[in-house]
């Protein structure tokens, strides 16, 4: 009897164990940025084990839309729930997510056409080093993917054109790919009261529009980066992600494109999220 109640006991014990196991999230950390010359705000997950355990992660940099901040994922997105729920039910390697803001100071994930707003090069010089160094992060492109939904698709879409040696897998949910046309953009910054050279808005255009970066990449470079793009059919952005798939279509390269029922909103978004992590988590693996 004595044996049969201290099983029971180790067994709900365990079971605790495993119901107390669940990652954690810190959404008030910051960096000092010499490129941007303020503290930058980034929100952070850890998966359950980081604390416990002595190995180093995967790691997914998860980006936010226009009105939001790095705090966006957390509070609509629930990624502290749907991480802990993949990894537990297998769907996803434990990872570590990273969320920047991209909201303060100026809006975008971007360098400005003037190049005195240089958030692009603040990602890519100070925000990867930073995280990478302070957390167990295994810093390899195989080991890192990016993602983000609207503005931080569009961010998602960039970052992997433009530094295809960095991420293993890219997922734009409900990207806004950049000016369709030199018009719009144009357009945009006469609304900003901005006055640029002919010259300079072409170059600024090809290098943030998805498409004509598509087109103008090598096909080894695009096939190296694994392609997950997700928006919805009533989604007002719809436009900018057919075009982007049918640019990859006709350069053959593999990607994955889902059209679901859903307009430009959080319940798209945290719908998309698993999906997500079960596609950069393949990536992961694979290779």
């Amino acid at each position: 009897m004595k044996n049969r109640f201290l099983l029971l006991l180790t067994a709900l014990m365990m079971g605790f164990s495993s119901l107390a196991q669940t990652g954690k999230v810190y959404d008030n950390l910051s960096l000092k940025s010499e490129i941007l010359q303020s503290e930058r705000k980034f929100a952070i997950y850890l998966p359950p084990d980081y604390e416990t355990s002595e190995r180093s992660y995967p790691v997914l940099y998860l980006l936010h839309g226009a009105g939001d901040d790095h705090s966006g994922w957390i509070q609509f997105g629930e990624v502290l729930h749907i991480a802990d729920k993949a990894i537990r039910e297998g769907k996803a390697t434990p990872m570590i997510i990273v969320m920047p803001d991209a909201q303060t100071g100026q809006r975008g994930y971007f360098n400005s056409i003037d190049g005195k707003w240089r958030y692009e090069d603040f990602f890519f010089e100070e925000l990867i080093p930073y995280v990478e160094k302070t957390y167990r992060i295994k810093a390899e492109k195989r080991f890192r993917a990016v993602s983000g939904l609207s503005m931080g698709g569009g961010g998602s879409f960039m970052y992997a054109l433009h530094h295809p040696e960095m991420f293993s897998s890219a997922c734009p949910l409900s990207a806004y790919a950049g000016p369709l046309t030199v018009e719009e953009l144009k357009a945009r910054l006469a609304q900003g009261g901005e006055k640029h050279s002919e010259a300079d808005i072409q170059a600024y255009f090809e290098r943030h529009n998805a498409i004509s970066l598509i087109n103008s990449l090598k096909a080894e470079e695009l096939r190296s980066i694994r392609w997950f793009i997700d928006c919805g059919d009533d989604d007002f952005l719809y436009e900018g992600n057919a075009l982007a798939h049918i640019a990859l279509h006709k350069k053959d390269i593999p990607h994955e494109y889902r059209v679901r029922d859903g307009r430009h909103n959080w319940t798209y978004w945290r719908a998309s999220l698993p999906m997500v992590l079960e596609f950069v988590s393949d990536a992961f693996h694979q290779f």
